[in-house]
C-alpha cells in the first residue's frame, strides 16, 4: 500500500513560482510512473505532468515548457516545478502513478494564482 502527501501549495501571483513535493510511504514508489494531476472545481481531475521509473517527463500542453517534474526515488519523493503560473493554473494538485491508483489519492495541495 502506497500513501501520497502532497504540499508545497500556496497564493501567488501571476508569473510567479512554486515547487510542490509529494512524498510516498510504503513500497512500490522507486519503479512507478508518478504523475502530477489538478482538479478545478466543476471539472474532471487532469494529468498535467508525468515522470517514468527512468526520470523521462511528459507535459500536458497546457504546462508545457513551464513546468517541470522530477523525482528522488532515494528520497521515494516526485516534485514540481511550476514557473510563469497563470490564474488558470489554479487548482488543488494531487500526485499519484500513472495511470493513478483509485486508493492512493491524497488529500492534495491548493494552489491559487492571483491576476
Amino acid at each position: 500500500q502506497v500513501q501520497l502527501v502532497e504540499s508545497g501549495g500556496g497564493l501567488v501571483q501571476a508569473g510567479g513560482s512554486l515547487r510542490l513535493s509529494c512524498a510516498a510511504s510504503g513500497s512500490g514508489f522507486s519503479i512507478s510512473d508518478m504523475g502530477w494531476y489538478r482538479r478545478v472545481p466543476g471539472k474532471q481531475r487532469e494529468l498535467v505532468a508525468a515522470i517514468a521509473r527512468s526520470g523521462t517527463g511528459g507535459y500536458a500542453d497546457s504546462v508545457k515548457d513551464r513546468f517541470t517534474i522530477s523525482r528522488d526515488n532515494a528520497k521515494n519523493t516526485v516534485y514540481l516545478q511550476m514557473n510563469s503560473l497563470k490564474p488558470e493554473d489554479t487548482a488543488v494538485y494531487y500526485c499519484n502513478t500513472n495511470p493513478p491508483q483509485s486508493t492512493y489519492w491524497g488529500q492534495g495541495t491548493q494552489v491559487t494564482v492571483s491576476s
